[in-house]
């Protein structure tokens, strides 16, 4: 069973497209069409106005996509089901921490692409600097990560670009919520998001518990200052631009 099977099943509650990410990334992908989206969710920043094919393992994710996106194969990034060069440009947000081998997804998605490939990571370096990070300091288990150096050397590419996120951002991702850390109390919030999702009940209770006595107290509030005067912030997100050899 895909992973998002389980976890997936409230995704559209609180995940959409965040503008300012598709503004960085729909422009890196050019006017290449077809253009494959791998670990495609429910379609969010794919292109509207072109060919794309999504592939997602997880049949719950494919089944709330809705009646206008792209049509989607289940499968995985590890063993992609078309020929070599079958695509101008494949994109991947936010999945390369979910696949099974990851050198293996880079291999694959390098050659059924002749053109750009962009990826969105994290740089899991830079998120545990911000104030989320406090909170998840022995749970390093939990972030499966990849660095982004690394998914940039499997891609022979050393251009990494930093995505700042915008404090009222639409996406609910694990660190969406920046400047609005009452949301994370939220149990839809909360399912929203893998990591926070897959927690288990000890993990999850001293979070919240923790989360709410910092904010009830103002702790929160005197640690982040700057955070509350901030309308962009670098919570770690990396686009890792290299390209294909189909």
């Amino acid at each position: 069973m895909a992973r998002y099977d389980t976890i997936g099943r409230t995704y559209t509650l609180t995940r959409a497209t965040e503008p300012a990410y598709a503004a960085r990334i729909l422009p890196l992908l050019g006017d290449a069409s077809p253009v494959l989206n791998v670990g495609a969710g429910t379609g969010s920043y794919e292109p509207d106005d072109r060919e794309v094919v999504a592939v997602e393992p997880s049949a719950v994710m494919i089944a709330q996509r809705s009646a206008g996106a792209a049509p989607a194969v289940q499968g995985v990034a590890e063993r992609l089901p078309f020929g070599d060069g079958a695509f101008d440009a494949a994109m991947g947000v936010l999945t390369v921490h979910h696949w099974s081998d990851p050198a293996a997804g880079m291999a694959e998605l390098r050659r059924v692409t002749r053109g750009p490939i962009v990826i969105l990571c994290t740089d899991i370096d830079a998120w545990y600097r911000t104030w989320l990070g406090r909170y998840f300091e022995d749970m390093a288990d939990l972030n499966e990560e990849i660095t982004d150096r690394e998914i940039a050397d499997l891609l022979g590419t050393d251009r990494i670009e930093v995505l700042e996120t915008p404090h009222d951002c639409r996406d609910g991702f694990f660190a969406g919520y920046w400047r609005r850390p009452e949301a994370y109390l939220d149990p839809a919030v909360r399912a929203g998001v893998s990591t926070l999702a897959r927690l288990d009940d000890a993990r999850a209770d001293r979070f919240v518990r923790e989360l709410s006595a910092d904010l009830e107290s103002g702790a929160w509030y005197e640690r982040n200052a700057d955070v509350l005067v901030a309308d962009e912030w670098d919570i770690g997100h990396r686009l890792v631009i290299g390209a294909g050899t189909g």
